[in-house]
């Protein structure tokens, strides 16, 4: 009976790392156990935990001047001006002469030609400009740090309690294990102070 001490001790470490896993994602409602209440601190945080997610993705992850700087990049530009182009060739030569027959006695495929390089060319400076100011009207409207916390303070704590498991799910069984393993070698410490007394 003497010997199994290291085998009893590794047991309980098992089950206190095992305990301490289901107190940090469970309860998901606060337990009463006489005069204590336990609650997970997952659950228990999740809101500090939202809004802590928030700050960091509104001001470390997410930069509208890193988006405005791509969007706004003259060789982008310079990539969507075909499709301008056509769209411009299509509105002078088909559109715009149903829409005032009268014009189009007077423009010919020069003229339409013409207007259509200076059209291109004016958007071309212009485009940069116009993204630019949408995206500092959208950034004014868009609270990228509250739609997070939001968001993740909107997930059942039971979701985010199957997500932690499935992602950390070797690393709980290896926490579980250090207590055993831990358990196992106090055991042993014990059982050797224990026979040299």
């Amino acid at each position: 009976m003497f010997f199994l001490l290291p085998f009893f001790a590794a047991a309980i470490g098992w089950l206190l790392n095992s305990l301490a896993i289901t107190l940090l994602f469970r309860p998901y409602k606060p337990v009463r156990l006489g005069f204590i209440s336990i609650q997970g601190i997952l659950p228990k945080r999740q809101a500090a935990l939202a809004k802590a997610l928030g700050a960091l993705v509104g001001r470390e992850l997410f930069s509208f001047e890193a988006i405005k700087t791509k969007l706004t990049d003259p060789q982008k530009i310079k990539n969507i001006i075909p499709l301008v182009e056509a769209h411009l060739d299509s509105f002078l030569r088909e559109r715009l002469p149903k829409a005032m027959p009268v014009l189009s006695m007077f423009i010919g495929d020069s003229t339409i030609n013409q207007i259509k390089s200076h059209l291109v060319t004016e958007l071309d400076s212009l485009f940069p400009e116009i993204i630019s100011k949408y995206l500092d009207e959208v950034q004014q409207d868009l609270d990228l740090e509250k739609i997070v916390a939001e968001k993740i303070a909107g997930i059942a704590a039971e979701k985010l309690d199957a997500h932690a498991h499935q992602l950390f799910h070797q690393e709980l069984r290896q926490f579980k294990l250090l207590g055993a393993a831990t358990g196992f070698i106090t055991g042993i410490v014990a059982m050797v102070i224990a026979l040299l007394s």
